[in-house]
């Protein structure tokens, strides 16, 4: 499920915000990368400008840019090149893929070491493929379309106790809560 989700700022400061256009990455090796971006995530090399003196590379599909650029002072000792365990928890990049199974056979192929995960929320479930790019980057691919996105204002909230506390309640009626703010709205407008 995709939802779109008005423009909401109670902060007329906010920058007028359109989308993600691309993600830069310092890599070792442009050639290696990019090789990684379009075999293993289907992005296509696109132009670059000629004014750039350095090496890089530009990739683009789904909506979003890859911007690549070549460090050569990465050295062995950088952190980047040392290999990190693979922990979802650490910085990412997700994208939404249409089968995650097909998606751990392909990487069992290719012999890249990955971990999965589970996420699940009122009995929705989100599978989870975590695994690193040559220069030790984090790529997530997942179903996260499976949860639907709520914004928090259209969920009644009730402080817990705890995180065992299975009384809160667990559900966002987001109809209900939509009605009971307006009501609430009206009801102000008429008491001013």
């Amino acid at each position: 499920m995709i939802m779109e989700i008005e423009e909401v700022s109670n902060n007329n400061e906010a920058l007028a915000l359109l989308s993600l256009n691309h993600v830069s990455l310092l890599c070792r090796s442009v050639w290696d990368s990019m090789r990684f971006y379009e075999e293993i995530l289907g992005f296509v090399p696109i132009k670059r400008p000629s004014s750039f003196k350095f090496n890089g590379a530009w990739l683009y599909n789904y909506g979003i840019g890859i911007h690549l650029i070549e460090n050569p002072s990465i050295d062995a000792f950088d952190t980047t090149v040392e290999p990190r365990p693979i922990n979802p928890k650490d910085n990412h990049i997700s994208f939404q893929c249409r089968d995650v199974g097909l998606v751990k056979r392909r990487l069992e192929d290719m012999e890249l070491k990955y971990v999965t995960a589970v996420v699940e929320d009122e009995g929705n479930r989100v599978d989870q493929v975590f695994f690193h790019d040559p220069d030790g980057y984090m790529v997530e691919l997942c179903n996260c379309e499976n949860i639907p996105i709520l914004p928090l204002s259209s969920c009644s909230f009730k402080p817990r106790l705890s995180s065992f506390d299975r009384a809160a309640p667990d559900k966002c009626r987001f109809m209900e809560n939509a009605m009971m703010e307006s009501l609430s709205m009206e009801m102000l407008n008429i008491s001013f």
